[in-house]
């Protein structure tokens, strides 16, 4: 065995739906069970494994749509859009001069403190009430028109733990309401699969879920209750 590239602790994937669906397909296991099976043996990867992949949304020819397996093993859809002036400035001031390599960028982080940091998250605090209320949101995606799938058990775990972070990095041991519907566009809208109306009307993933939060009423949780 010869590890390959999916041996690393950070594996970044460029214009993933350029991929063929078999080459798709070979992150399944990777990415929910944490190991690769070669030739019927099993070997576990490292410890943290992080998959950032992106996607070219304008340049379809020569692309394979991501299976909803596939998608919903992503914890986040973010949209990047272009750079405001001052990063764009940065992207110049850094890359201009020279031709900035790999092999000469420096960790910010070891593995071990990532390890760290995510232990720290998942302590953060969730009450009833709160993890209550991020079930109603998932299930609301279920019920509502348009959406022929809505978002798995999966995506309320992912929900879960984007609501921990949230709050954890702004220094609290607890999980607010707001921070659950802070992280639900990013965590849920990939996710979802609209039926055949509601794309022809022009809807977006994005909407229904702005939609299905309105929707969901927010409890008024207890803070003391929680960080007790």
């Amino acid at each position: 065995y010869r590890p390959g590239p999916l041996a690393a602790n950070v594996v970044l994937v460029d214009e993933i739906n350029r991929a063929t669906p078999r080459a798709q397909s070979a992150l399944l296991e990777a990415m929910q069970e944490r190991q690769v099976t070669v030739d019927e043996t099993t070997h576990s990867l490292p410890d943290p494994f992080i998959v950032i992949a992106t996607q070219n949304p304008v340049e379809l020819e020569g692309t394979f749509p991501l299976p909803e397996a596939q998608l919903d093993r992503f914890l986040f859809l973010l949209n990047l859009g272009y750079p405001d002036a001052d990063d764009e400035d940065t992207i110049l001031r850094i890359h201009g001069p020279a031709n900035v390599r790999a092999e000469t960028l420096e960790p910010i982080l070891s593995p071990a403190e990532i390890a760290k940091l995510r232990d720290e998250v998942r302590a953060v605090r969730v009450g009833d009430a709160v993890r209550r209320y991020a079930v109603e949101i998932v299930r609301g995606t279920r019920r509502i028109d348009g959406v022929d799938l809505g978002a798995s058990p999966r995506a309320a775990l992912a929900l879960y733990r984007a609501a921990q972070a949230h709050a954890a990095m702004r220094g609290r041991a607890y999980v607010l309401p707001d921070d659950v519907k802070a992280q639900a566009v990013a965590v849920l809208r990939h996710r979802l699969f609209l039926n055949a109306d509601a794309q022809m009307r022009g809807r977006t993933t994005t909407a229904i879920v702005a939609e299905v939060l309105a929707r969901t009423p927010v409890p008024a949780e207890d803070v003391a209750a929680t960080v007790g």
